[in-house]
């Protein structure tokens, strides 16, 4: 009876391994594994680098989402609003205007960004799960947590507009996981 079930286990273990290989020609992207270690107050936020967990790395659009979020952290990062706009939808641009956008980001810097998970819904938008640090002056920080440092952990919905990716709008209503540092 027992080499019977060693015997399965080992089956379904090499089974499982060749179902979840890579083809050879495939490129691995950088990946990494989220630290439990916090920074330094003074090495906050951290990397402004886009990183990848394993898990969001499998996902077929990993790199177009990579590459689109590291412009969308660099252009705050930078205060280019201009930028900022190459990598939103219209409707985004709409409810977050120049002269508000200067305002609310005019303090912040972003950094330690991982993005945990990618997720295609039904209806073909991608779900980003995100997770990022903040530092900013606390009078520029989210009414209800008034501090210089934050960990932010939320999904973003992406959409094609006009051919590219874009980030839109967060459902009304949502409330994003945030943390003081």
């Amino acid at each position: 009876m027992l080499v019977v079930v060693v015997s399965l286990t080992v089956g379904a273990g090499l089974l499982a391994r060749e179902v979840y290989r890579l083809p050879g020609d495939v490129a691995v992207p950088m990946v990494t594994v989220p630290s439990t270690s916090s920074l330094a107050p003074d090495e906050q936020p951290g990397s402004p680098t886009v990183e990848l967990t394993p898990g969001a790395a499998a996902h077929p659009e990993h790199e177009s989402v990579r590459q689109l979020l590291q412009t969308y952290f660099d252009a705050i990062n930078g205060r280019s609003y201009e930028r900022w706009m190459t990598t939103v939808t219209a409707d985004r641009i709409q409810v977050q205007p120049r002269r508000e956008w200067l305002v609310d980001y005019r303090s912040t810097r972003d950094g330690s960004i991982i993005v945990r998970r990618i997720e295609t819904r039904a209806d073909q938008r991608l779900h980003v799960l995100v997770g990022f640090t903040s530092t900013q002056d606390p009078e520029d920080a989210p009414v209800g947590l008034p501090v210089g440092c934050i960990r932010w952990n939320l999904t973003l919905p992406l959409q094609q507009e006009n051919g590219q990716l874009k980030i839109a709008e967060v459902p009304a209503g949502t409330i994003p996981h945030r943390e003081a540092c």
